[in-house]
């Protein structure tokens, strides 16, 4: 229970069938606050510690990377509801 803790976490919320609104948000996290996120809808990292702030102008220089989490929302997000949903069609 003494010392630190480091976390991430990915999530993708929607409310629609056709997942129109899914939005991907990439959480880093320290000792249970998120020092630095990455939210589809905005399009880029944003910084909520001094820390957090240089993680993101570093993270949002690099267009690779911000290309590749951009990208989430289809590759991870979308593809694995889809699958969700048509496992949970098929049992109803």
């Amino acid at each position: 229970a003494n010392g630190y803790y480091y976390s991430r976490w990915n999530k993708c919320i929607y409310s629609s069938h056709d997942f129109s609104d899914m939005v991907y948000i990439d959480n880093y996290i320290f000792n249970k606050d998120v020092y630095t996120q990455f939210n589809s809808t905005v399009g880029k990292y944003v910084g909520f510690t001094e820390y957090g702030v240089r993680n993101a102008e570093f993270w949002n220089s690099n267009t690779g990377q911000l290309q590749a989490e951009r990208a989430e929302v289809e590759r991870y997000c979308k593809h694995n509801a889809e699958i969700r949903q048509s496992a949970i069609a098929d049992k109803t």
